[in-house]
């Protein structure tokens, strides 16, 4: 399994359980593997068991939600002989409430005493763990603020350009198939089921594609263009490293047509670009558009 991921992160330096590796595969994870709902979009199940990640992650090389993508980082880890905590999350707590708990899970990582917070489930998220430790934490140009809230809770301020202002999580450790329902069951009126949605980190830049309007945020600012052809849109699937061989053709043009009405439905409201404030929960995505 080790082999099967690693060759998937492209990752060629040694592997044992210390910072160094930890740091190394959770950048190697998010410049390699894509935050997307293309399997709820073509109505998929979304399976969090051991043997469905590893196909899905390391054998056919997909990205998936939040639920998935820290899951199937969990598994590689463990696997190292990392010593791994999954723990339930909620973002936008800090403004929308009690109800977001669950809607997010994230990772602590132990490893030569001290305590990392690893996270590749928000679709910008940051590129290398943060020390579980209150502070500004700065990655390059970007900065991070840890804060504890109370001896079980902590809050993770993300940068100001990110497409979530925060989120909370609570160190008590939670099992992944609690969650196997949640990242199932989507009813229609799900954003994830009314807007398809990809995110990745290529060049310095966030890359996103929300139906078929594809953002790219960096040093410079941000830019956004629309795209206009079957084959504009199969390439930038393929830009996102989302790969055309795990969707035939008919699936394609299937998800082709969804965008479509996904778009025309947004342009009408809004033709704006806008601050992402809602970002990539696993339970809520982006509802005023694909341009968020």
């Amino acid at each position: 399994m080790i082999e099967a991921f690693l060759e998937r992160l492209e990752y060629r330096e040694p592997v044992r359980a210390d910072v160094v590796t930890l740091r190394g595969l959770h950048r190697a994870w998010r410049l390699r593997v894509p935050y997307e709902n293309i399997d709820i979009q073509l109505a998929r199940p979304v399976l969090l068991t051991p043997d469905a990640l590893v196909d899905k992650f390391a054998r056919r090389e997909r990205g998936g939600l939040c639920y998935e993508m820290n899951g199937a980082l969990a598994l590689l880890l463990r696997a190292v002989g990392f010593t791994v905590t999954i723990v339930e999350a909620a973002v936008l707590r800090a403004t929308r409430g009690e109800g977001q708990w669950g809607n997010h899970i994230a990772l602590l990582v132990d490893v030569e005493g001290q305590r990392w917070l690893a996270d590749t489930g928000i679709g910008d998220a940051f590129l290398e763990p943060l020390p579980l430790r209150e502070g500004t934490h700065r990655q390059g140009r970007l900065a991070y603020r840890m804060e504890r809230l109370d001896t079980g809770t902590w809050r993770v301020h993300h940068h100001p350009e990110g497409t979530v202002s925060s989120y909370d999580f609570r160190t008590a450790p939670r099992e992944l198939a609690e969650y196997a329902t949640r990242a199932t069951d989507k009813p229609a009126d799900s954003p994830f089921v009314r807007v398809l949605v990809a995110q990745h980190h290529r060049d310095d830049h966030e890359l996103a594609l929300r139906a078929r309007t594809i953002t790219r945020t960096g040093p410079r600012g941000t830019d956004q263009r629309a795209l206009s052809t079957l084959d504009e849109f199969a390439a930038a699937l393929t830009e996102f490293r989302i790969p055309l061989d795990d969707i035939d053709p008919e699936h394609l043009a299937m998800l082709w047509e969804k965008t479509g009405h996904q778009h025309e439905a947004w342009l009408p409201s809004d033709s704006r670009p806008r601050a992402p404030e809602q970002g990539n929960r696993c339970s809520t995505p982006p509802t005023t558009g694909p341009s968020r």
